[in-house]
């Protein structure tokens, strides 16, 4: 199979992968149901959920000297690594937040309020967490908003788009690395590498939470200033949002307990709890990693983790598109339409957008549901997806988001169920 098409995991390390995750099957109650909104939510490893659960249930504060503080003290820093180890991050600073969309307003500010410029950059496809950080502190600061339109054929924001909004006034750029709507990939190391040859060292920031638990971020080849991404959406437990600032951004001002080092941005006691949701996060890419024995370091097994997890999705994007085991793909059902259909799979994470002929968007979720299938139906008059709508000229779509712990058979259910609908 080429990699524009991707590879299937074996069908027993499929076996083995499901059987990790909570609810891959099954709803709750025990109903069949393919659960296909995991860029709304995510499928939870059993390990997370587990870990959390145990680690929580300690009263101690790890801020003592006995035996049980310093056993979560080690959690702490076992899983401030293991957040390294996803950023690739060898320096800059680590700061945990009850949410991602917290995180991405707090760097904003110490960027927008402390560093010179008259303008910023963003893209017109950001979610609001970034858009209206963006939106706010533009307005604050008396900086002006420069915003990239978006390119209804990919789905995507173009680089030359951006970089032409960028120049030696800029004081941010705020970009995402993968559409929520529409799964297209940002170009980020092409972005950093432009955007600082118009603007020596501009300060960037960008959103993950999309696209990290599809694809690789890498700091040592992409270095921004601030990135986030959040552990609920990369198989982990809701109630923290993960992001690292540079060593730069880092001591920009922002609010810190006084006695603390300058490029500290946590305040009071984070929960050790959420550190180790991320190390069996991380467990969990780099023991699918480690199964091809070609990976040493951590990092090098979390590294092939990703990119096997990347080819299994990309394989079951395919198959969506283009059918699997005899069922007819999106691309050639009648009365579906799908949106942003570029041919190259590889610039796209694991997210379709389609419409019917014959359903509006939200009636098309609940005849899925009816059908055990959780799709999401993104339209205009929606805040978290009106702007980006809108940009494409659409006023809705049918949004599906798998997961790799979906098998070949899962897509084929539901290509079935999705040609159903358009005799309804």
């Amino acid at each position: 199979m080429s990699s524009n098409q991707g590879e299937f995991f074996s069908t027993s390390l499929m076996e083995e992968i499901k059987a990790r995750f909570h609810h891959v099957d099954h709803d709750i109650d025990g109903s069949e149901r393919l659960f296909f909104d995991n860029a709304g939510g995510s499928l939870r490893l059993k390990a997370a959920v587990d870990a959390f659960a145990r680690v929580d249930a300690l009263p101690d504060c790890p801020e003592r000297i006995h035996a049980r503080a310093r056993h979560l003290q080690d959690i702490q820093a076992r899983g401030e690594e293991d957040i390294r180890t996803i950023f690739n991050a060898a320096d800059g600073s680590i700061y945990t937040s009850l949410t991602a969309s917290g995180a991405m307003f707090d760097m904003v500010r110490a960027i927008m309020e402390n560093v010179p410029g008259t303008n910023a950059v963003t893209t017109i496809l950001e979610h609001p967490s970034s858009f209206d950080a963006m939106t706010y502190y533009a307005q604050r600061t008396g900086k002006s908003l420069r915003v990239a339109p978006s390119n209804p054929q990919t789905g995507g924001v173009d680089v030359e788009a951006i970089l032409a909004l960028i120049d030696a006034d800029t004081a941010l750029l705020s970009v995402m690395a993968a559409s929520n709507i529409s799964g297209a990939k940002f170009d980020i190391a092409a972005l950093v590498e432009r955007a600082r040859q118009k603007k020596p060292g501009l300060f960037i920031v960008v959103d993950a939470v999309q696209h990290a638990p599809h694809g690789l971020i890498d700091l040592q080849k992409t270095p921004v200033d601030g990135i986030n991404f959040a552990p609920y959406k990369f198989f982990g437990c809701r109630g923290s949002g993960i992001s690292w600032l540079s060593p730069r951004a880092a001591v920009l001002p922002h609010h810190r307990l006084d006695a603390k080092r300058e490029e500290v941005w946590q305040l009071g006691s984070p929960a050790p709890a959420q550190f180790a949701v991320v190390t069996e996060i991380v467990e969990y890419v780099t023991w699918i990693g480690g199964r091809s024995g070609a990976a040493d370091t951590p990092r090098e097994r979390f590294e092939e983790g990703m990119k096997r997890i990347e080819l299994h999705e990309r394989a079951l994007l395919a198959a969506m598109l283009d059918g699997h085991g005899g069922r007819r793909g999106l691309r050639r059902l009648d009365g579906v339409e799908v949106f942003w259909d570029h041919a190259d799979l590889t610039q796209r994470d694991l997210i379709l957008g389609i419409g019917f002929t014959n359903l509006s968007p939200t009636d098309a979720v609940r005849e899925y549901e009816k059908r055990g299938v959780i799709v999401y139906e993104r339209i205009a008059s929606s805040l978290y997806s009106g702007r980006m709508l809108k940009s494409f000229d659409l006023a809705g779509a049918v949004r599906i988001s798998p997961l790799h712990c979906h098998a070949p058979s899962d897509i084929e259910r539901f290509l079935s169920i999705t040609e159903a609908l358009t005799t309804l």
